[in-house]
This record gives structure tokens, C-alpha cells and sequence, in this order.
């Protein structure tokens, strides 16, 4: 493959490549480099985890990258996710990597890494000592929105301060050369690239996916980043918390349509519009078009070919909310059926996941 359809494959569809000349070199003189993206297992996967951080490991395997899906059981308890009881992350563990395999992306393919293969080495804790040390409490707490909190957060846990310097430890102990993440985890990747060449390591590329925001316009309260436009990001990020606002990878059709039938989706409006970047960020990536289906006394069915033409049909008013809304359920629908394909014979984590919804 040549380079320019492995720098194509690593890049697109992303929100920001840190840096673009770095990661051409990188392709120039290494034929499979090592990359990852960590995941805390907190809980059922959302189509923001699995369809587009999802979509970009298929990409970099393709693009010929030794990859890891890193499972921060770890990372997962001292952020207090799913009660922080170690058994139920490592059973949320599982129930990732299930996931992935339906989505195409089965050991083989990738490498799992759990955060515990990791913390049994001094030399790992040396490098979270010592990045600990290259740093400052204000660095370190300003690096808290990559657990989902605020960094005007007041009254922490402690331990919280680790997290931040084991996510960069991480890198350096994988001896990795790309990172991947959503946006919402640059914070720590800029941590890692500011302090590599101060302590001898390899400065990681960071690729970073937008955040598929939540479907019922919701927004989170606290200060994520400095620049507006990412803070706004990260605060309308679709929520596992947040049920009627999440599409999972496992939710049934009817569920999926009527979670999009009840969806923030007002006339005429782009920006700020989540099922709008639901077909930007999803539908349009995994299917290439959008079907829509629609009595032939309001035009009829209609074949989107890309999002400039969604956009100058939806501004106009020539698509309809409701029309437009039940299409990209049903491509919802269509791009997890291998999802729902593989748990009707593959339910035993699944089920303890759902049971621990229930009573954690």
C-alpha cells in the first residue's frame, strides 16, 4: 500500500492530527507502527465508542498498524466505574472485547492489553513517578477532563491524581508511537508529547476522533477545555449516564427508533443539531449514503449521496425532521446488525453487563 493511501486511511474523518508532518514521516520509515486506544470499561458501549473510535481502529489496521485496544480496568476503579469493584470492570473487559470482535475487530486483528499486565512492573511505576515529578499539580489537574471531570473540579479524591500520569505512562511503557483517542483525551496526549523529550521517550502522534454528541442536546455542567469549541464538544458528548440521549450497540431497532424519534432535531438547523452529526459522524462513514423513506405525496424516497447535499436538503426544509430522523435510525439499525448478529450467540457477558446496569 502506498503512502498516501495510508496517510488517507490514518486521517480521515478524524477532528485533529497532532501533527501531520510527524505522522507522514512516521509512515515514510515504519512499515507497522504500534498504536492504540485505551478504553475504560465503565459499562454498556455506545455508538460513539463503537462506531466511530470503532471505525478509526478498522482504518489503522488497514493502514498496517500493530495495534492495542488497551482495557483500563485500572484506570476504570480509581475513576469509581461500575461501583469500583475490580470484578465488575474486568467483566466490563470482556464485554469490550466482544464488542470489537463484532464490529471487526477480533484478537488477531488487534491485541488486547489490560491496564493490570501493565502495573506489576516497578518500571512502570517509575515512569508514573517520574512524570509525576516532571509536572505540576495545576498540569496534572488541568488533565482531569479525560476522566470525565471537570478540571474546576474542588474537592478531589487523590487517587485522582494519578490517572493522568499512569494514561501517559501507558504510552511510554507500550512504546507506542501513535495514540488515538477521542477529543476529549488530547489533554493527557499533550501531557505525554510535553514531557517525552524531557524524560528520553518517544513523542507519540495523536489522532484524535470528534465526539458523537447525545441525542437529546444535552449538556453536562463544568469547564473541559480552554478552547470553546472542544469544551462544548466534550459537554455534549453522548453519556452512558444519560439513557434517552445514548445509542447503544446492543439496543434492539425499536429502541433505536424510538430514541431517535424523540431526539433534539429542530427545522432547518446544522449546527447544533446531534442527529445531523449522527449522519455526518456515523451513517455517512459506515454506509456512504442516506436512505430515506417518505409518502409520495411529500416527494417521495430519496437517496442522500453525502452530507453537502443533507445539508442544503435539511437548511431548505425539503426533508422533513421526522423523515429525516427515522433514516438515520434505520442506518443505525443497519450498521449494528453484525452487533446484534454476534450477541444472539454470544450473550453471556452481555447479560452480566445488564444486570449490573440494574443494580449498581
Amino acid at each position: 500500500m502506498d503512502l498516501e493511501r495510508r496517510y488517507e486511511l490514518c486521517v480521515r474523518n478524524l477532528e485533529e492530527i497532532i501533527t501531520p508532518d510527524e505522522l507522514r514521516q512516521m509512515l515514510e520509515v515504519v512499515d507497522h507502527p504500534k498504536g492504540y486506544v485505551g478504553f475504560e470499561t465503565s459499562g454498556l458501549m455506545h455508538a460513539g465508542t463503537g462506531l466511530i473510535v470503532g471505525k478509526k481502529m478498522l482504518d489503522w489496521v488497514e493502514a498496517g498498524f500493530d495495534f492495542i485496544i488497551f482495557l483500563a480496568d485500572w484506570h476504570s476503579w480509581i475513576n469509581n466505574k461500575l461501583g469500583g469493584i475490580m470484578e465488575n470492570i474486568r467483566i466490563g473487559g470482556e464485554y469490550f472485547k466482544e464488542c470489537f470482535t463484532a464490529l471487526g475487530l477480533p484478537e488477531g486483528k488487534v491485541r488486547y492489553i489490560w491496564a493490570s499486565d501493565l502495573v506489576n512492573s516497578s518500571d512502570y511505576w517509575e515512569k508514573v513517578i517520574r512524570i509525576m515529578k516532571g509536572s505540576t499539580v495545576k498540569r496534572i489537574q488541568r488533565a482531569l477532563p479525560i476522566m470525565g471531570r471537570s478540571f474546576e473540579a474542588g474537592d478531589i479524591e487523590a487517587a485522582w491524581m494519578l490517572y493522568p500520569a499512569m494514561q501517559a505512562s501507558d504510552i511510554f511503557q507500550m512504546d507506542l508511537d501513535v495514540a488515538g483517542a477521542g477529543l476529549d483525551q488530547r489533554k493527557v496526549h499533550m501531557l505525554a508529547r510535553e514531557i517525552a523529550p524531557k524524560l528520553g521517550f518517544k513523542t507519540p502522534v495523536c489522532l484524535h476522533s470528534p465526539l458523537l454528541p447525545g441525542l437529546q442536546g444535552e449538556t453536562v455542567e463544568g469547564a473541559f477545555d480552554e478552547e470553546a469549541s472542544i469544551d462544548q464538544s466534550i459537554k455534549k458528548k453522548m453519556s452512558k449516564s444519560v439513557e434517552k440521549g445514548a445509542v447503544y450497540v446492543n439496543d434492539d431497532p425499536d429502541t433505536i427508533r424510538e430514541k431517535y424519534r424523540l431526539a433534539f432535531c429542530p427545522p432547518k438547523l446544522i449546527e447544533g443539531n446531534p442527529v445531523i452529526d449522527h449522519a455526518k459522524m456515523v451513517v455517512f462513514p459506515h454506509l456512504g449514503v442516506l436512505e430515506v423513506e417518505r409518502s409520495s405525496k411529500y416527494g417521495g424516497d430519496i437517496t442522500i449521496e453525502d452530507f453537502a447535499e443533507l445539508e442544503e436538503l435539511y437548511r431548505s426544509e425539503e426533508l422533513h425532521p421526522l423523515d429525516f430522523k427515522m433514516a438515520v435510525a434505520e442506518a443505525m439499525i443497519k450498521i449494528l446488525e453484525p452487533v446484534r448478529e454476534y450477541f444472539r450467540h454470544h450473550h453471556k457477558n452481555l447479560e452480566k453487563m445488564r444486570q449490573l446496569q440494574v443494580t449498581r
